[in-house]
């Protein structure tokens, strides 16, 4: 019998100080997983994209910001985040997440 590979979440990404590090677990036509780990203070400025996306918190803390909307986001919540709308992320502590990225087919 055939069984995916399985491993832990949060051992597949570690932390670089002063940093953010992503590494892509899955990319399809159809959308794309992709971890995070953002030290402290560390973040992602405001930008855009054209596909709905998921952001999952799985250790720390993430405040994000949805077209002018301010969320903090913790561990075991999911933020949505609309295509086309403008969004930028910092950690107040070291923050891993995950980005589930849905591209129409």
């Amino acid at each position: 019998m055939n069984t995916p590979d399985t491993r832990r979440i949060l051992d597949m990404i570690d932390y670089q100080a002063g940093a953010v590090v992503s590494r892509t677990v899955l990319n399809k036509k159809t959308g794309s997983v992709t971890l995070f780990a953002f030290d402290v203070n560390e973040g992602l400025s405001e930008h855009t994209t054209p596909h709905d996306a998921l952001v999952q918190v799985l250790e720390g803390e993430l405040d994000a910001t949805i077209a002018g909307d301010e969320y903090r986001v913790e561990p075991g919540e999911i933020l949505e985040l609309p295509a086309d709308k403008p969004h930028s992320f910092t950690a107040p502590h070291r923050c891993k997440m995950m980005l589930t990225m849905l591209r129409s087919s």
